[in-house]
């Protein structure tokens, strides 16, 4: 599946967003306004000024909507989170060639806040792949402790964990000891 720069850039932050929630983390990840200060940085999101109270709780409410997104049983389900989600955003598609990068289109407006800017663009990569066929990429990780969020790009669909080196070595470990204990007994 061949994913544009700024698709790709958007599935990852909104993979980054998702997995700061409570549920995934020990505690928020979004705790104040210094943290989502710290995570607009971190995902270059241009056009950020003053975060306040109200932009935080917006991005949490966002948040929450793209994990619905992810857990969406089916593409119908989730074409319409996405789209509630994209509309509520204000999108404004705009050709841009910023950073280096070339011709790429944002779908927020120049002057959104944090939260409409994160709805609009990762919600629409996230569009792409329900449009693609593609929505049963969007994941849970499978390890029993584990349910941070990611976006299964391997070739035949198969990935199962948010990462092989922790949460795949991990269970495959377990197992392999597993069969180790039955087998000298």
């Amino acid at each position: 599946m061949l994913i544009p720069h700024d698709t790709r850039i958007a599935l990852d932050t909104v993979v980054d967003l998702v997995n700061t929630a409570p549920e995934t983390e020990p505690g928020d990840g979004l705790p104040d306004i210094a943290a989502l200060h710290g995570f607009a940085d971190r995902h270059h999101i241009s056009g950020i000024a003053v975060l306040t109270e109200k932009d935080l709780q917006a991005v949490r409410d966002v948040r929450a909507r793209f994990a619905e997104i992810f857990a969406a049983p089916d593409a119908r389900t989730a074409a319409g989170l996405v789209n509630r989600l994209v509309a509520a955003a204000g999108t404004t598609p705009q050709l841009t060639d910023h950073d280096g990068y070339d011709w790429h289109v944002h779908y927020f407006a120049p002057d959104a806040s944090v939260a409409d800017h994160l709805a609009a663009d990762c919600g629409m990569a996230l569009a792409f792949f329900v449009v693609a066929g593609e929505q049963e990429r969007l994941r849970r990780c499978e390890a029993p402790d584990c349910r941070y969020a990611f976006v299964d790009l391997s070739r035949n669909r198969s990935r199962r964990y948010c990462s092989s080196r922790t949460c795949g070595n991990r269970l495959h470990v377990a197992a392999y000891r597993a069969r180790r204990r039955k087998a000298t007994r």
